[in-house]
């Protein structure tokens, strides 16, 4: 399969840690690219009309790039194991969080909710779980990138009661997102390599998702599935190349700066709405991405 084939040799690449662009100065420039490309598949997954076989069609993917990863890269040493597993856990939580709330809401407005409420709870979990250190600087430039995406998650207003359970979906996925970060960070670093990691991480979620999807549909999920396979496939390749640039930039930098940087998706998010969707940016939200893109200039300046 074509695009499992893309996706397997994009994260290698990506994890493979070799050559002159794998010191501390390309972290910043890998996680701004993984912001794009995560930006780009959930604008995706939203626009396909049965989410629920996108989402299969996506881990489906991320199966047959894992199955060749592991076969080229290291198991991981032991002790990266028990988060792994309790990785893979959050993973597949989010997603089905991350499901519900696009059946349920705006992308505009679900996306930013989901992406944006993590950065802060990173910070406060690497500093307690993994013993972080961040500085003045870092800790005021993570608080005005998590000011702006709170600003366009809320630039059309506060939501009603009608919009709680899609609201407590995207959030509920913000927290799983923060965990699993804090999870990988500290796991990829026990785990002797980052490619032999993120394959199995994938290799481990991948195929639950699918079988929920089979488990509340049967073969039904298969009826009109055809079309969507090309874009489905797409996602998975994005999804998957997009993670393993922010592993690789977890084993390099510090964590709550690689999640603040990360979340600048949410910016492109905006960006890919406006010029593809023809949606109306308004002032909160250009507003709020000036703010992000503010705070992003005080976490690098501020970094050692």
């Amino acid at each position: 399969m074509p695009a499992v084939t893309a996706g397997a040799v994009a994260v290698a690449a990506a994890t493979a840690g070799a050559g002159p662009a794998s010191g501390p100065a390309a972290v910043p420039v890998v996680v701004l690219a993984a912001a794009v490309l995560h930006a780009v598949w959930n604008g995706l997954a939203h626009r396909l009309q049965d989410k629920l076989v996108g989402f299969a069609l996506i881990n489906l993917v991320y199966t047959g790039c894992a199955v060749v990863l592991v076969l080229l890269n290291p198991l991981p040493a032991a002790a990266a194991w028990p988060y792994l597993i309790a990785s893979v856990v959050m993973q597949v939580t989010s997603q089905l969080l991350l499901l519900r709330a696009y059946q349920l809401g705006d992308f505009g407005q679900m996306y930013p909710i989901a992406r944006g409420s993590a950065p802060l709870l990173v910070a406060v979990l690497s500093v307690t779980v993994l013993g972080d250190e961040l500085g003045g600087g870092e800790l005021l430039g993570v608080a005005v990138i998590s000011c702006g995406l709170i600003g366009l998650a809320f630039a059309r207003g506060i939501p009603g009661r009608a919009h709680l359970p899609a609201l407590g979906a995207a959030a509920g996925t913000g927290v799983m997102i923060a965990a699993y970060t804090v999870l990988d960070g500290g796991g990829v670093r026990h785990a002797g390599t980052v490619g032999g990691y993120v394959a199995w991480l994938f290799l481990l979620q991948g195929p639950v998702l699918a079988l929920i999807a089979w488990a509340r549909r049967g073969r039904g999920l298969l009826v009109g599935a055809g079309p969507l396979v090309p874009v489905g496939l797409l996602g998975g390749v994005l999804s998957l190349t997009a993670y393993g640039l922010v592993v690789w930039a977890q084993s390099r930098g510090n964590l709550a700066s690689i999640a603040a940087l990360r979340e600048t998706s949410i910016v492109m998010a905006a960006l890919i709405a406006t010029v593809v969707f023809r949606e109306r940016l308004g002032r909160m939200r250009m507003a709020a991405s000036a703010t992000v893109l503010a705070g992003i200039a005080v976490l690098e300046l501020a970094r050692p």
